[in-house]
């Protein structure tokens, strides 16, 4: 095997590590924002909204929109103004 070419377990970490990294920065700039309560009911909306899906998220900008998601039921929840951009 070339020393180039990236293990199938190094590609299947990698690919498990996209979700991982994408909840905990998502959990950690709610905790900051808005404390450690909404911070663990917004994990519970990111995890619904997860389940919610009809296949599981392939991309880094897959699982984005999954946070996205989530942080829109955030805003909701917390009565913040739309914005537009």
């Amino acid at each position: 095997m070339n020393s180039q070419d990236p293990s199938p377990d190094s590609s299947c970490t990698e690919k498990m590590q996209i979700p991982e990294r994408e909840l905990f920065a998502f959990i950690r700039a709610v905790e900051q924002l808005f404390g450690p309560e909404q911070a663990r009911l917004s994990t519970e909306d990111w995890l619904s909204e997860l389940e919610r899906m009809d296949s599981p998220p392939r991309s880094s900008r897959d699982w984005r929109a999954l946070s996205i998601a989530a942080a829109t039921k955030l805003r909701d929840v917390a009565g913040l103004a739309r914005t537009s951009l």
